[in-house]
């Protein structure tokens, strides 16, 4: 555990019932013209509605930006902040998932022609903060919302590629179940696994401290506990808080520790093949659980004091380690997320290419608590291939 530490989060986190409607205390009234950054999906399922008509009753111009594509390249995010720069806005929302908000968070430090997207992968220290910021996530899952992160595509390196800077860190964020209300099953429980992974990742993790455990242990509690039922059953509000309270403690675990060799493994996954982030992870969870699972069986086992409420009768650390890791993986089949990449045809004999991608990303893989050489990636990725 780190002996040094900190903790960096929003200033502000409103939620509960009708929390939507503090914009109006949130956004400032000198703050006349607002960009909205959202996509066509969240558009045309009716869920900007309300936040809208807020804005308008505060009398506000809204400019909207829906044309971001799904899990965007670093070029598709820097043509809609292009567009952004030009149109004057004093203050941001992003009412949306993990792409909506990162790509808001990078337009908050890019009001400026002093550097582009493209500079900040590999200068991420370069932006500084132009422009104030509102985060209102809809699905329960990424935790952008509570992060200084934003991830963009890489496409010559066939990569994912997490762009940190504490800057980027939201002025304020909005957790409103309304919010997440009809979202597709399929989608939930992708987003859903993936706020598990940050979890678990940032519990398990070299730079987990006490700040870190805090909110990785919470976060594992409502979401363990909560995550199919928020799935099976939409009109769950209490699960659908749950996990957006979940998933915001698990994105505030990330800026006080880090995620680990899953996230690493995972970035190929996306980047290469298109596969949707929170799948990729869920794939990887179980395989790199048990391959960590050595070095952090104490670990896992005060996950399981934390979580198995009703099952908590085991008393070995061994016991309590293996049931943790049993229960990521029935949770992971329980919402029919694919276990392989096959259905994403993923050849076999891309093997090596993964390998190579994979330990690239070793702003992640240090953080894993037991080392992970290119034998054993290959070994992880043999598992769901």
């Amino acid at each position: 555990m780190l002996s040094r530490y900190f903790l960096k989060m929003p200033s502000a986190v409103y939620s509960g019932k009708d929390a939507i409607s503090q914009m109006k205390t949130i956004i400032p009234v000198h703050s006349r013209k607002v960009a909205l950054f959202t996509d066509k999906g969240i558009e045309n399922s009716g869920i900007l509605e309300k936040p809208l008509a807020v804005l308008r009753e505060m009398g506000k111009t809204v400019i909207l930006f829906d044309q971001l594509a799904p899990e965007p390249t670093y070029d598709q995010v820097q043509a809609v902040i292009d567009e952004f720069r030009d149109c004057g806005a004093e203050y941001i929302v992003a009412i949306g998932g993990g792409s909506v908000m990162d790509t808001a968070k990078l337009a908050s430090i890019l009001v400026t022609d002093q550097y582009s997207v493209r500079d900040l992968l590999e200068h991420p220290e370069w932006g500084h903060k132009q422009i104030s910021s509102l985060m209102i996530p809809t699905t329960a899952g990424t935790g952008s919302e509570a992060t200084p992160n934003s991830i963009v595509a890489v496409p010559e390196k066939e990569l994912k590629v997490g762009i940190v800077n504490p800057e980027m860190i939201a002025d304020a964020v909005i957790l409103d179940a309304d919010m997440t209300g009809g979202l597709p099953r399929k989608i939930a429980a992708a987003t859903g696994v993936d706020a598990l992974a940050h979890a678990i990742e940032c519990f398990t993790s070299k730079k987990a401290n006490y700040f870190s455990d805090m909110l990785a242990l919470e976060a594992l509690d409502l979401i363990m506990n909560h995550i199919e039922d928020a799935c099976e059953q939409p009109e769950n509000e209490r699960a659908r808080m749950a996990m957006l309270i979940g998933a915001f403690y698990a994105g505030a675990a990330i800026t006080a520790s880090g995620t680990t060799a899953v996230h690493a493994l995972s970035y190929p996954l996306g980047g290469k093949y298109h596969i949707p982030h929170g799948v990729a992870n869920a794939m990887l969870l179980v395989p790199v659980l048990r391959f960590n699972r050595p070095v952090c069986s104490e670990r896992l086992a005060a996950v399981y004091d934390r979580v198995a409420h009703q099952e908590g009768n085991l008393t070995e650390e061994k016991e309590k380690a293996d049931w943790v890791i049993a229960r990521i993986g029935s949770i992971v089949r329980h919402l029919d997320i694919p276990e392989n990449v096959r259905e994403f045809g993923v050849p076999e004999n891309d093997l090596e290419k993964l390998v190579s991608a994979g330990m690239q990303v070793q702003r992640l893989l240090a953080n894993n608590m037991r080392t992970v050489t290119a034998e054993d990636a290959r070994k992880l990725y043999l598992e769901i291939l």
